[in-house]
Order: structure tokens, then C-alpha cells, then sequence
């Protein structure tokens, strides 16, 4: 006799079978953190095998028969509550296009992930593109294959567009990045023909211990929890996290560079409240994972440029790193700390742009990449596609392969599609920070007093306790009540630079 199962057996049966593979990815995601943080040189060829292992297994669980049999079942189940019936139809949207993908080739791009990353960190080493190059033509390679694999209608690289930003188009970031090449460089001229800023404190030597103390400090004050997570250091910053209670950030330090480590401490912190904020009852499922790429760089965009660049953060603040720095900045005023960490000057390194000229970074990597995977530019002319649009956009170059090409660590991770968030991420931030400010009369007086609380459960509450229920821009419609609008963004950093320049 088959007696059907109730919803909650079947749900529980679902929720066991995600989760399960969850802890698969996360104990790959532990693995990749130690790979990028502490493991020694000779570890690589083996901890590739391992990743692979892993990803494949926990692919082959959530592209079973048994389990699309469990999801189809509980989708036409009408007893579901709220929550479980939205993670059940991202679960379900997700099966769909992980079973588009074999195990096989799960296995390999896992395994060419690491080598193309030991490949790339040995290039950054020598200072050579060509020891990188082979790894990255390979990866290059299974990103076209996983785009056909996938599927799509008008071009190859809106399926990699769509695994971090949902909906997400070449048509559309052609628009996006076409007000962007129309408007920014009005901005970009106006400042370019006022007095320039100086910024050369921060180019004297500031000990490596005490940069790293005061970003502790501000990690604490942004509400980032260290009994979850930890700071340490690695070749590129990044956040990961294997579930709410343990989110980890890294940064990089330049003892004669104060901006090297600061900022990206604090956009990576932003990252981190994000994910410590998910609900950690969906730990595994749709509702406990971030919405989107886009609204995750919304959190660490928000927190690093318009709260940790702004003038009310520093009222509190600089008093404090003054007595970190005592010699260095003793000479040096809140006005004048203030305008030289927003100096805007054309540059070659994205991580250490200003907010101005930080989207032209972000538009030729997007660029290089929709070119690769359309098939108009090859990965032995990356060099040269470069430096070529570095010169048409930004009027720079490269003089070496670390400064230029080899600068990012993506494409060895084979993100290809994740660039563009990075700018979408931005213009979500001005809309969501001028909402805050709207609805928190006090936001101003409280940043400026070192309380940075009361933003973080803001963030919380309209942002980070819903997961992937919403897409980005229903998020931002849910949340300002209009969706992605480039007009705030450009409001904001006018306002901002004009203040700076006088202009």
C-alpha cells in the first residue's frame, strides 16, 4: 500500500537533503578560505582534488531524481506555509539549472579553479601574465561550455550574468553602463579642473600592527560579531562564510599605503553583516542565502563608501587613529584627512579606486569579459585589451602585468559575470543609504558619535533577514519604493565631490 507522505515529512525530508549538501559546500568553502589564508605552496595539486570531491557530491544530491521528485511533489502541495513554499520554488529553480550541469563537469571546473588560482598567484609573484595564461584559456574555456550548458537567447554571457544577478542582461548593463560612459565623465571633468586634493599622508610608513588594530576597532563599531567570524590577511580581500555563526573577512596590508588596508577592512565587514545578519533557522535553504551579488556589494559599497568615506564617521574616528598615528597624522587635519582619502584621481588598481572612477574599472572588466565569451577577444590579447581600454576610459596604463591584467583574482575562481555587481551594487547603496537616512532623523548625529548600531538592524531589518526571497530589484522597490535608479547615485556623489572641490 503507498501511503503518501504529510507535507512536514516531506518538507523535513527536502530541508534534511539541502542542508546536507550545504554543509558539503561550506566544508569546500572552509577549504578555499585555508587555500587563500595558510596553505603552504606544495598543497594545491591534492586540495583541487578535495574541492572537486565535494562540489560533485553535493552537486549529485541536489540534482537527483529522488530530490526533484520531492521538490515537484511539495510545489503542488497547497498546505505549505509561507517561508517553506519560497524555498521550495528557489530550490526548485535551482534544480533546474544544476541538472544542466554533469557532475563531470562540476568536477572540472572545481579542479581547474584551483590551479588556475595557483597559477595566478605564481604569475602575481613573477610579474608574468604568460605563466597565468594556460589556466586561465582553460577556464575561459569551461565558462563558454557552462554557458551553453545552461542556455540562453540572445548572448552566452547573460547565462553567467544570471548565476549572481538574477535577471540580470548584457542589454541591461549596456543601458546601466551607458549612463554611466554619459554622465560620470561630466562629474570626472569638473573635478579634474579644480584644485587637486592632497592626499601624500597617507604615502608615510604606518606600521603594520597598528593599522590592523584600528580596523579591529571599527569592525567591532560596525557591529561585526568576532565571537562568528575573524579577520586575517590574504593576496586579495575577500568574505567568506560557512554559516551565520562563522563568517570570516581578509584584508591586505601596505605599510606605506594607510589606504591599503582600511577600506577594504570596512567593505569587507559590510559583506560580513550581511551574512551574519541571515537567518540562521533557513541555514542551508533559499531564505537563509544573500539575495543576489549585487545587493551583497549593496552592503559592503554602503559601508565603505558612504559610511566609512563620509565626514560624520571621521568625527569620531580620526581622534581615535590619531593615537594610533600620533606622528604621522599630527600634522594633519579631520578636513584634510577627510578630502585626501576622496581624492579622485584616475588609477590602475580597482580595489584602491575612488568612488568616481571606480565604475570605469568595473565597466572594462565587463567588457573584456562579455568579449571573451562572445568570442571576440582571446585570452592571449587580454594584456593588450587592457591596457587599451585603461587608456581610452581612464587615460593610464600599466607598465606590468600585477598592476594591470593580473590585478583580480575572478577569473582564476572562473567568476566570470561577477564584475558588473560591483557597480550595481554601488548604485543600490545610494538609494538604500538615503533611505535610512530618510526613515533615521538621528543617522547623521549617530554615525558621527561612533554608533553605528542602529544602521547595521536597520540593514537587517530591511535587507538581510529575508535572503534570496526577493530579487534585487523587488528588494530595492520593497525597500525605497523604486528600483534601480542611477539618477540617486549620481545625486550623491555630486553633492559629495562638490563639497570636496568646490565646484
Amino acid at each position: 500500500m503507498n501511503i503518501q507522505k504529510s507535507s512536514a515529512d516531506l518538507y523535513a525530508a527536502y530541508k534534511e537533503t539541502t542542508q546536507k549538501a550545504a554543509d558539503l559546500n561550506n566544508a569546500s568553502a572552509v577549504l578555499g578560505w585555508d587555500q587563500e589564508v595558510y596553505m603552504p605552496a606544495k598543497g594545491f595539486e591534492v586540495r583541487g582534488r578535495q574541492l572537486a570531491t565535494l562540489a560533485s557530491l553535493a552537486h549529485e544530491m541536489l540534482t537527483s531524481e529522488a530530490y526533484g521528485n520531492q521538490l515537484q511533489e511539495l510545489a503542488g502541495r497547497g498546505d505549505l506555509a509561507d517561508d517553506e513554499k519560497r524555498n521550495v520554488e528557489l530550490s526548485l529553480e535551482d534544480y533546474n539549472k544544476n541538472k544542466k550541469l554533469s557532475a563531470a563537469f562540476v568536477e572540472a571546473i572545481t579542479q581547474q579553479t584551483s590551479a588556475s588560482y595557483n597559477a595566478w598567484i605564481q604569475s602575481r609573484k613573477e610579474n608574468k601574465f604568460s605563466i597565468y595564461a594556460p589556466e586561465l584559456d582553460k577556464m575561459i574555456q569551461l565558462k563558454k561550455q557552462q554557458a551553453s550548458m545552461y542556455g540562453y537567447e540572445s548572448n552566452p554571457y547573460d547565462a553567467l550574468l544570471d548565476e549572481y544577478e538574477k535577471g540580470a542582461s548584457v542589454a541591461l548593463l549596456d543601458s546601466v553602463f551607458g549612463d554611466v560612459k554619459q554622465q560620470l565623465p561630466v562629474l570626472l571633468d569638473k573635478i579634474k579642473t579644480a584644485q587637486q586634493v592632497n592626499d601624500s599622508f597617507f604615502l608615510r610608513n604606518y606600521p603594520k600592527q597598528a593599522q590592523w588594530d584600528f580596523s579591529m576597532d571599527v569592525l567591532r563599531a560596525m557591529g561585526y560579531d568576532f565571537e562568528a567570524g575573524r579577520q586575517d590577511m590574504s593576496e586579495h580581500p575577500f568574505t567568506t562564510s560557512f554559516a551565520p555563526t562563522d563568517v570570516r573577512v581578509t584584508t591586505r596590508v601596505d605599510e606605506n599605503n594607510y589606504s591599503s588596508l582600511l577600506w577594504s577592512s570596512i567593505h569587507e565587514g559590510g559583506h560580513a553583516l550581511y551574512e551574519q545578519g541571515l537567518p540562521i533557522e533557513q541555514y542551508g535553504l533559499p531564505l537563509g542565502a544573500a539575495a543576489s551579488l549585487g545587493i551583497h556589494e549593496s552592503q559592503s559599497r554602503l559601508w565603505e563608501n558612504n559610511v566609512g568615506r563620509g565626514k560624520q564617521f571621521w568625527h569620531h574616528f580620526y581622534p581615535n587613529l590619531q593615537q594610533y598615528f600620533p606622528q604621522q597624522l599630527n600634522d594633519v587635519s579631520i578636513e584634510a584627512f577627510y578630502k585626501g582619502m576622496n581624492k579622485v584621481e584616475p588609477s590602475l588598481i580597482r580595489t584602491e579606486a575612488d568612488e568616481v572612477t571606480y565604475h570605469f574599472h568595473v565597466m572594462i572588466r565587463y567588457e573584456i569579459e562579455k568579449g571573451l565569451m562572445n568570442g571576440d577577444l582571446f585570452t592571449e590579447d587580454l594584456p593588450e585589451a587592457w591596457n587599451g581600454l585603461y587608456n581610452k576610459y581612464l587615460c593610464v596604463s600599466a607598465q606590468d602585468d600585477k598592476t594591470g591584467v593580473l590585478q583580480d583574482v575572478h577569473w582564476a575562481h572562473g567568476s566570470f559575470g561577477y564584475f558588473p555587481t560591483y557597480s550595481l551594487g554601488s548604485f543600490y547603496a545610494a538609494q538604500f543609504y538615503q533611505q535610512a537616512a530618510k526613515e533615521m532623523p538621528t543617522l547623521t548625529d549617530d554615525i558621527a558619535n561612533g554608533t553605528l548600531l542602529g544602521l547595521r538592524e536597520w540593514l537587517r531589518g530591511k535587507v538581510h533577514q529575508y535572503g534570496r526571497r526577493y530579487t534585487s530589484e523587488e528588494l530595492c522597490k520593497q525597500i525605497t519604493g523604486m528600483g534601480l535608479d542611477f539618477k540617486v547615485f549620481m545625486q550623491y556623489a555630486h553633492e559629495k565631490y562638490a563639497g570636496i572641490y568646490g565646484f
